[in-house]
């Protein structure tokens, strides 16, 4: 069939399409969009928050992300076997007189496959509808985003996070003392990263934190403070207490075998089974004792687990957020690792990209390992950029920004890009413990948390920021 978008038509293979505001919505567990002129690049979105999201070259195939045992915490990993371009949940392709060709899904578990002339829309399980536009980029994305769940309340919060500073080598000491630093700073929450937890799978409290995490979050908010938590709830190893003494909750493949979560904290992850039930109380319950001790803003991380093998459980991942988020309350939470379309209406706030470090690149990584989702101010850039079309439906962390010049390798220049999209978004954080900073650093910083720094967009890799253009492009 044919169809109208705008002044040209389209062909199209659907079951049914109707018009829609800014575009066609179309039916089917599998469509085609034949583009009027032959698409030269393609807008592939990564699954989730870490993956790559950024306009390839649909010619070019992928190649694949080394080791293979990183690929189900890197991207749904039926994304990164492919031959050919696929990307989560939409794709577009940017055609010869610049206008964009948008295809997205509006259901969980969907797949898009990108090529010049072609794309492919194909949800893994259930799910039946699409959205179809043809035009700006900017207009297109934003149609697009309109019909998306949305949860946007207020601006995001100022947020002090022990984790690109201490990582795991945190204690009850050390963060009282950064405690005192940080409450002469505007900020309002101070989270409490990895590192103090017993293991995964054993949400208690180490011999590091020897008065538990109720006596932290309480001296916290005594300094007028929100206290936030880190949890990664699906992830277990096969040393984890609960690894051991529930081997049913494991999530398993066919034959009976823990499905691979990815490798991290120097051994092989494995993850809770989201669809059952019993998995879902431990959890509601585990968030209910976290509340009960007084954190009210959760950041709960490797979330993809959930959803693991891919695309095909996007709609268990849901369903277990639901129970997640109803056990919350009116938590403030930070979804990270997390599928993005999936998370959207649970999700208070996003993380969008990678991790970003106190360097610009890992180069054997990104090069050798052809890795896009490591740590590093450049990866969390990219993507990050390309996600900001979501700003009308969540509140997007871009990840925090670094004033310190202690154990800092960034340049100033480059540190003023993340600090642009942090004006951007709204959400700004940081892990610099205010004793490590020099006297400018840390008057830099306090701007950084009171001012609404003024951010125009001027293309789509340039800014201004206080009438300081910034263009990424030439870095990206």
């Amino acid at each position: 069939m044919r169809a109208r978008l705008g002044n040209l038509e389209v062909a199209l293979q659907a079951e049914a399409v109707e018009e829609g505001e800014g575009g066609l919505l179309l039916r089917g567990k599998e469509v085609r969009a034949f583009p009027p002129s032959r698409g030269t690049r393609f807008f592939r979105h990564g699954w989730q928050s870490w993956s790559l999201a950024s306009w390839v070259d649909p010619d070019s195939p992928p190649k694949p992300l080394l080791p293979k045992e990183r690929r189900p915490q890197a991207d749904d990993p039926f994304l990164l076997e492919a031959r050919a371009w696929w990307g989560s949940g939409l794709g577009a392709l940017r055609l010869e007189d610049g206008r964009v060709l948008l295809l997205g899904a509006l259901d969980p578990g969907a797949r898009v496959l990108g090529r010049g002339d072609l794309l492919l829309g194909r949800y893994a399980l259930g799910g039946e509808r699409w959205f179809l536009a043809l035009g700006d980029e900017e207009e297109v994305f934003a149609a697009y985003a309109r019909l998306l769940p949305r949860r946007l309340s207020g601006r995001p919060p100022r947020v002090w996070c022990s984790w690109y500073s201490f990582y795991t080598e945190i204690s009850e000491a050390l963060l009282l003392e950064v405690l005192e630093e940080v409450a002469g700073l505007p900020f309002e929450v101070f989270q409490v990263d990895d590192g103090w937890q017993r293991a995964l799978g054993d949400w208690e409290p180490n011999d590091r934190f020897p008065r538990g995490m109720a006596f932290l979050a309480e001296r916290i908010r005594e300094k007028g403070l929100r206290a936030g938590l880190w949890l990664a709830p699906f992830l277990v190893t096969a040393d984890s207490p609960l690894f051991r003494e529930r081997p049913d909750w494991v999530l398993r493949d066919r034959e009976g075998l823990p499905l691979p979560a990815g490798f991290n904290w120097g051994k092989p992850l494995y993850a809770l089974d989201s669809g059952n039930e019993e998995v879902l109380d431990y959890l509601a319950r585990l968030v209910e004792r976290v509340r009960g001790w007084g954190y009210d803003y959760l950041k709960l991380d490797f979330l993809y687990a959930a959803a693991l093998p891919g695309a095909e459980g996007e709609e268990r991942y849901r369903r277990a957020m639901e129970r997640i988020r109803e056990a919350a309350g009116e938590a403030y939470l930070l979804l990270c690792g997390a599928p993005v379309l999936a998370s959207l209406g649970l999700a208070d706030g996003l993380r969008v990209g990678p991790d970003v470090a106190p360097y610009w690149d890992n180069e054997d990584r990104s090069f050798w390992l052809q890795d896009p989702t490591g740590p590093g101010l450049r990866n969390a850039l990219r993507t990050t950029l390309h996600r900001l079309w979501l700003m009308g439906n969540v509140h997007v962390d871009p990840d925090v920004v670094y004033f310190r010049s202690r154990f800092n390798l960034l340049r100033l220049e480059e540190r003023r890009l993340q600090e642009a999209l942090a004006h951007l978004t709204g959400f700004k954080a940081t892990s610099d413990p205010p004793s490590w900073l020099l006297e400018e650093e840390r008057a830099a910083l306090e701007r950084f948390l009171s001012e609404e720094g003024k951010v125009r967009r001027l293309g789509p890799y340039r800014f201004s920021l206080q009438g300081e253009e910034l263009d990424y492009a030439p870095l990206l």
